[in-house]
């Protein structure tokens, strides 16, 4: 992407504008952005823990508070790089907003990185011990656990 440009969405249909004013619309391009923001997101320790403690579950920001031991704030935070990098998906229910890995419909580009994720990492000792105090968390209360 040249330096120049802007991104104006956060999907991988790209709206670009320039320092001069110029809209360029390409739909379906994928390629540098895409993979920019994916290794983005990748590119931090809890982040990855993030992504992969959603592995066949969906979790809300109280329990990945719990489970990493991090500020709400910086939690919230972190998903929405997730989220922009469109490796998880989220939604809203009541106070809560849960997260969940994306699904069949995200791009071929977040399907192959969150296996790849996964297939490197999920048998990897703080993983594992990650896996186990997700099973831990799931057993309280939701109400209990976000009123800490």
């Amino acid at each position: 992407m040249d330096e120049n440009r802007a991104v104006l969405d956060k999907g991988f249909t790209n709206w670009y504008i320039s320092t001069y004013g110029e809209i360029t619309y390409r739909q379906g391009e994928v390629g540098m952005f895409a993979f920019m923001m994916i290794t983005k997101a990748l590119s931090d320790e809890n982040r990855v823990r993030m992504l992969l403690a959603l592995d066949g579950r969906e979790l809300c920001v109280c329990q990945i508070v719990e489970l990493l031991g991090l500020a709400p704030s910086t939690v919230s935070k972190h998903m929405s790089i997730l989220a922009n990098a469109r490796l998880v998906e989220n939604r809203q229910d009541g106070r809560w907003r849960y997260y969940r890995l994306a699904g069949v419909e995200a791009p071929n580009e977040v399907r192959e990185a969150i296996a790849w994720a996964l297939r490197s990492l999920s048998k990897t000792p703080r993983i594992k011990q990650d896996a186990e105090h997700v099973k831990e968390i799931l057993k309280l209360d939701p109400e209990v656990l976000c009123k800490a």
